[in-house]
């Protein structure tokens, strides 16, 4: 027995994680987003289970998708770049300000309550699945802006995304379709904020969490190598299935699906804000 925890019960968990992972890595390639959006209500449940304390349950979510996410962020990427899907001068215009973005989003975290992390959670994703499934063209513009609002733009994005243990998926496609942007370069385009926006998060995270107590073993900061090793693996090997699902998709097949995974997502935050 661990943690008041059986070995048979702790082998179901493992086994979740596994098959989380694998949906993960498809998901992530099919919406162009690092799966963390599954990887953070999962681990939530897994880490109450194991009586991870409230006030740090919700930032070791958060930090250790944000590591999870980072080979499955990178294999997206290199499969949506070679079907030449990927928006090079939209993704070199947000760079700097995401990854300063995704720096102050990360010391946030340090003493943001769980409700903040919760409540980011259900306002992005829910504004991003009532766009989708209503069929909303929220445009702004034909194109995108040029100088310090794109700047904005790419801070925000960083921002929200450290906050929610994301990498940026759904927040850029939303960005990229304000601006008439196909679903297809958005999500594709997403993939690429995941690398800018998972690595320097993680990092963030683990200096974050570093001294705090209540973190379960193997911890370093608010990142759980335990997650880590469980997830990113089958992740990573997913992802280019998911990349090919995406391609073959009808444009509003795509987007009431990303729509419907993004309201069961909030949801489930909503219940945890009720408390259940």
């Amino acid at each position: 027995m661990i943690a008041g925890i059986s070995y048979g019960e702790l082998a179901l968990l493992a086994t979740a994680l596994v098959v989380a992972g694998a949906i993960t890595g498809v998901l992530a390639g099919v919406f162009g987003v690092g799966g963390g959006a599954v990887i953070v209500p999962v681990l939530y449940e897994l880490f109450r289970i194991l009586g991870v304390p409230e006030d740090v349950r919700m930032p070791l979510c958060v930090g250790t998708s944000l590591a999870i996410i980072i080979p499955t962020s990178i294999r997206s990427y290199n499969a949506h770049k070679a079907h030449g899907s990927v928006d090079m001068s939209v993704l070199r215009a947000w760079a700097v300000p995401t990854v300063v973005g995704v720096i102050v989003g990360s010391a946030l975290a340090r003493f943001a309550p769980p409700v903040v992390f919760k409540l980011v959670f259900v306002v992005v994703a829910g504004m991003s699945a009532a766009r989708l499934l209503a069929n909303m063209k929220w445009r702004i513009a034909d194109d995108f802006p040029k100088g310090p609002l794109m700047k904005v733009y790419g801070l925000l994005i960083g921002v929200f995304s450290a906050l929610m243990g994301i990498g940026g998926g759904q927040i850029c496609s939303m960005f990229m379709m304000f601006y008439n942007r196909p679903i297809h370069q958005a999500v594709s385009t997403s993939a690429g904020m995941g690398v800018l926006i998972s690595i320097p998060g993680a990092i963030g995270y683990i200096f974050a969490g570093w001294d705090k107590s209540g973190l379960p073993p193997l911890s370093f900061g608010f990142v759980s190598l335990v997650g880590v090793i469980l997830f990113a693996p089958v992740s990573m090997w997913t992802a280019p299935l998911g990349v090919k699902l995406a391609h073959t998709l009808p444009k509003r097949t795509l987007e009431l699906s990303f729509g419907v995974f993004l309201l069961l997502v909030s949801s489930r935050f909503v219940l945890s804000l009720l408390g259940f």
